[in-house]
């Protein structure tokens, strides 16, 4: 039988170890996007360059973008005041003595944002009649806010919270690796006790309902 001989010089190395670990760890590339690109209530930050890296938090070790929550049921959260799309300054505590629903959202102009926003306008009236306040809390600033609430004639107070430093005090969990703020509702009863709290960043509409479910018990 013939045997077939191939010269050593033929047969490439293998590739060093080096290489194959630099291959198999090569950062997920992000293609060309808008910077002005959303993802139901996120505004994501692009640079203008045409790709770029994108790091995922370690499953080693706690993730710079864990939040521990710091209200709960049955609590009584921390005050603030900020300001409304006025620009005039509003204190939790002018709520006292009445139910309140104080939703947090990403941001103004997201379609889930929006959802949720034309959701509670729609049945601010059931809010009304069960004794309740609506507000809504996102970073976006009083200017945003303003034009947002003129655009969907949305009657309740919506509060800039620039910086989110309320939001961080309440301990609003955020959604995709911290990418996302937290779509968090509270149910405050009359002395200012946390009743409920729902978290839902995909089904906006479910806000709605899960808080005249519960206003209609206090």
């Amino acid at each position: 039988m013939a045997t077939l001989s191939i010269p050593k010089c033929c047969i490439p190395p293998p590739l060093p170890a080096q290489i194959c670990r630099a291959h198999c760890t090569q950062h997920l590339q992000i293609g060309s996007l808008s910077s002005k690109s959303k993802f139901f209530g996120l505004k994501l930050p692009y640079p203008s360059s045409s790709s770029s890296s994108a790091s995922f938090p370690s499953s080693h070790g706690p993730s710079k973008f864990s939040i521990v929550a710091k209200v709960s049921k049955g609590s009584v959260p921390p005050a603030f005041t900020l300001k409304d799309q006025e620009g005039k300054p509003v204190s939790l505590s002018k709520y006292k003595g009445k139910p309140v629903v104080v939703y947090f959202y990403p941001a103004d102009e997201t379609p889930g944002c929006t959802k949720q926003a034309c959701a509670f306008r729609d049945s601010y009236e059931k809010f009304k009649k069960a004794g309740a306040e609506v507000v809504g809390i996102s970073g976006d600033d009083v200017s945003s806010h303003k034009a947002f609430q003129k655009k969907y004639r949305l009657p309740y107070t919506l509060l800039s919270d620039e910086g989110n430093k309320v939001r961080k005090e309440w301990g609003v969990p955020a959604d995709l690796f911290g990418a996302l703020p937290g779509r968090q509702t509270y149910v405050l009863d009359k002395n200012g006790v946390v009743q409920l709290i729902y978290n839902n960043q995909f089904q906006p509409e479910k806000h709605i309902d899960e808080t005249l479910k519960l206003l209609q018990t206090l």
